[in-house]
């Protein structure tokens, strides 16, 4: 428990060393950053006034935008951009509407630049392509939108002289126009950017190249691999954009229709007062009392020219007033009194009647009490208007007559058409701009530090201690100070990697301790076999250091060398001191025989290797994983079997006997016939050699006795070093 709190304690220092030195790193870096970006903001100033002053067919305005998206990347880009076009807003505010393409153009920069383009000549030209597309074509869009939509008319004389020329409708003339311009404007900007990326030295990226890392920032293949990461869905990089793209849009979609409808209201009331200022002065202008005259003999009445002029004068000092004429209202329709002329169309003559158009009839009846009308907004024989009637009342107080203003709602659809292109325009900046944020804070903060858990989690190494020391710096090296649930993660994964290494390693110490108790019982159990039987002396583990020579010559001579492999060898070997157990079962008075044994007793003596199955087959059933036991009853089974089937206990012949038990069988009878017993000399090295192969293909498998043959005298000569070796290893083993 102390430990854990101690060793928690510390982590957290350390974190908050970490975090301190880059705290201090990151604000020496803000303030980089920040001068970096006011440069480049100057630079796009002065080259817009270099342009204006020379009178150029150029702007210039985005020299500073491209070298903030080269040395700095997207966020300072974005940035520069932005603030150049809010700047320039104060003094012109139409301008900020075209912020979209100077940051468009940062982001197209900063993508190049990334992707080494600025320096191979054909993706040059395509960056000055892309370029032109931002400002040129966006750019001509925007005009557009804001300017001419409504109108149909271009915005330049070059777009007028290539719709001329070419027969072009207006819209792809002023885009062609603005797109041939800007290609020229762009490819100039290049090539100056291309100079300032000569002259400056390459190191000066690192300076300004704005980055939020919150954790040890990775380089080369790392960051690549953090930043490629694969998933088997939608990555989370993706799913933060897409949220802040769908709460942005219906945002978006819900302010601008918010918006459009109260401006349209506005509009309507405002153009409506209007109106009404203008039917007032109408109503003014005619004498209420001659209405009936006026009507009656029209122009031939004294005063009606007059009274006509006066109305075509307030309707044209009025330039959003189209109509202004006068009505009488009776059941079979509108008499006109009077209707001026217009420019573009003459009036009706004074006691035409007009019926009532569709907008007007649920107003029909207040009309005709000679009561007052709300504006009507109506799209019918006159075309789109909004109509206003104001009541021309007589010395009596009756109502002979109404004074109407009718107002073009072209003009309105202008204004509004132009009013949503903007509150669009801005949303669309303000989109892109908070997408960016988002997204550069998603990267740093949470894809960043997740993906390169995940990576160092996945390519965490257990196979040696070493790779695992290395797997768990790994681990740690990659600091990550987020603060949040992410650093919670962080943390978490980090002590559960350090607890399974130090868990791994008391596991594989207690897996030593207990691999060298089992060695040790193996070595008990050859002993106890072996205090029995007097005849064998150190037979087992002579053989068992035989079977390892006799083994290591075959795999160097490249015999059944797939077999042959660390791990077989050292279950043989750990194996062979057991492949006389069953001896264990068989009476003192048959193993310690200084005569012939009987038929009989030699029968119960041969039991011994079934019995040694037997009782490995038992052990083997008390364990959870077998292990070298399998070899061990191999050993125990079938080593007196004989290569021609004459063996036992089960007849074997040849590879149907196993390779162990045929490996121990020459070291079995080559120990015995070397060894001195109570009933026998040693033999010679000769003759011991001359019967084992003698025996090739007889009793032995005649692979191994090669093998063995060529080893054998340097075996035989150290036969007495082994004598020791064994000698003190049983020594150890009675001590333990």
């Amino acid at each position: 428990m102390c430990i854990d709190a101690a060793h928690g304690s510390t982590m957290g220092a350390a974190m908050d060393d970490i975090e301190n030195v880059r705290s201090l790193r990151g604000g020496k870096k803000l303030v980089m950053l920040l001068l970096f970006c006011v440069i480049c903001i100057a630079v796009n100033f002065i080259g817009s006034h270099v342009a204006t002053g020379l009178n150029l067919p150029f702007y210039f305005d985005c020299l500073g935008s491209v070298l903030a998206g080269v040395f700095g990347g997207y966020m300072p880009g974005i940035i520069v951009g932005y603030l150049t076009n809010f700047v320039t807003s104060l003094n012109d505010p139409s301008s900020f509407y075209y912020c979209l393409s100077n940051v468009f153009i940062a982001v197209c920069s900063a993508f190049a630049s990334r992707r080494g383009w600025f320096g191979k000549p054909h993706t040059v030209l395509l960056v000055v392509l892309l370029f032109a597309l931002c400002g040129g074509v966006l750019g001509s869009v925007i005009t557009w939108f804001l300017y001419s939509a409504a109108t149909g008319e271009v915005s330049s004389d070059f777009a007028q002289q290539v719709m001329d020329v070419t027969g072009m409708a207006p819209f792809a003339a002023q885009v062609c126009s603005d797109f041939l311009i800007d290609l020229a404007d762009k490819g100039i900007t290049v090539v100056v950017a291309l100079v300032v990326m000569r002259i400056l030295p390459d190191g000066l990226r690192s300076q300004f190249d704005f980055t939020f890392w919150q954790q040890e920032p990775l380089e080369g293949e790392q960051l690549e691999a953090a930043k490629s990461a694969r998933t088997r869905g939608l990555s989370l990089r993706a799913k933060v954009a897409l949220i802040v793209a769908v709460v942005m849009a219906v945002v978006a979609a819900a302010t601008i229709s918010i918006s459009f409808m109260m401006f349209h209201r506005s509009n309507i009331e405002a153009q409506g007062r209007i109106a009404e200022g203008v039917a007032n002065l109408a109503v003014q202008a005619v004498d209420a009392d001659r209405v009936g005259e006026f009507l009656k003999e029209g122009e031939a009445a004294p005063g009606y020219a007059e009274t006509e002029a006066r109305l075509a004068t307030i309707r044209d000092n009025a330039p959003e007033t189209q109509y202004v004429y006068v009505y009488r209202i009776q059941e079979d329709g509108c008499h006109v009194v009077f209707d001026p002329d217009t420019a573009d169309e003459p009036g009706s003559d004074p006691g035409d009647v007009i019926p009532f158009d569709d907008a007007f009839l649920p107003y029909r009846d207040d009309l005709l009490a000679g009561r007052p009308i709300s504006p009507v907004v109506s799209n019918e024989s006159y075309g789109w208007l909004l109509t206003v009637y104001r009541p021309i009342i007589d010395s009596n107080g009756r109502c002979t007559a109404y004074a109407a203003v009718d107002i073009s709602m072209d003009t309105l659809v202008s204004d509004e058409m132009s009013f949503l292109a903007r509150v669009i325009i801005l949303f669309v900046a303000f989109f892109v701009l908070i997408c960016a944020i988002a997204i550069w804070f998603t990267e740093y903060g949470l894809v960043m530090p997740v993906n390169s858990i995940s990576r160092a989690a996945g390519n965490f190494a257990f196979d040696s201690e070493t790779t695992r020391s290395g797997s768990v710096q790994g681990l740690r090296d990659l600091g990550i100070t987020t603060g949040d649930e992410v650093e919670n993660l962080y943390q978490a994964v980090l002590k559960t990697s350090e607890d399974t290494v130090d868990f791994i390693a008391d596991s594989q110490q207690k897996a030593a301790t207990i691999e060298r108790m089992q060695d040790n019982l193996i070595m008990v159990m050859a002993d106890l076999v072996e205090s029995r039987d007097q005849h064998t002396g150190d037979h087992v583990r002579k053989t068992a250091a035989y079977t390892k020579a006799i083994m290591d010559q075959m795999r160097r001579e490249g015999i059944y060398a797939n077999v042959l492999t660390d791990e077989y060898i050292a279950n043989v070997v750990k194996s062979a001191p057991l492949h006389d157990v069953g001896k264990i079962e068989v009476s003192d008075t048959i193993l310690n025989k200084p005569g012939r044994l009987t038929d009989e007793e030699f029968a119960i003596m041969r039991s011994h290797t079934t019995a040694g199955e037997k009782i490995l087959e038992d052990a083997k059933g008390a364990m959870s994983e077998a292990g070298y036991l399998d070899e061990a009853q191999r050993l125990a089974a079938y080593h007196h079997e004989k290569w021609n089937g004459q063996g036992y206990p089960y007849g074997l012949s040849a590879e149907d006997i196993p390779l162990s038990a045929r490996i121990m069988a020459v070291a079995d009878v080559f120990d015995a016939l070397v060894a001195e017993r109570i009933y026998k000399k040693p033999f010679t090295y000769e003759k011991a050699m001359a019967i084992i192969t003698e025996g090739a293909g007889k009793h032995f498998d005649p692979v191994v006795v090669e093998a063995f043959s060529h080893i054998s005298e340097e075996l035989y000569a150290q036969r007495t070093v082994l004598d020791d070796i064994v000698t003190h290893k049983h020594d150890d083993a009675a001590k333990g």
